[in-house]
């Protein structure tokens, strides 16, 4: 799932980006953490976060999905419409898998369970 989402970096040599690359490497960590199921939400419940969508399609999402990131708020937040992920930059990957937790498990997406 890490492949089928492209960031929105920052211009190079700029400190933002240098934030932005570290959060790409929690947003994998992540990821990670979620398949070998030592997180309290699934693979599934992260693309219906993101996406609005239970299940990947079989001839892929239009438009592609999308990383951006927050500076004013803690938790992830999701734009389904565009299919856009918004993650906040933390500073350590504790806080950060402690946050998107939290914030997929109180956003549950369009009623689906």
């Amino acid at each position: 799932m890490e492949s089928m989402f492209s960031p929105d970096l920052s211009p190079r040599g700029s400190n933002r980006r240098q934030k932005e690359v570290k959060i790409i490497g929690f947003w994998a960590d992540f990821l990670l953490d979620c398949e070998e199921k030592v997180t309290a939400v699934s693979l599934e419940d992260v693309l219906m976060f993101a996406t609005g969508l239970a299940a990947l399609p079989p001839a892929g999402m239009t438009p592609p999905p999308s990383i951006d990131f927050l500076t004013d708020s803690p938790f992830p937040m999701a734009c389904t419409c565009t299919n856009t992920l918004k993650l906040p930059l933390l500073d350590s990957y504790s806080v950060f898998k402690t946050n998107m937790e939290f914030g997929i498990q109180n956003a549950p997406g369009f009623g689906c369970f």
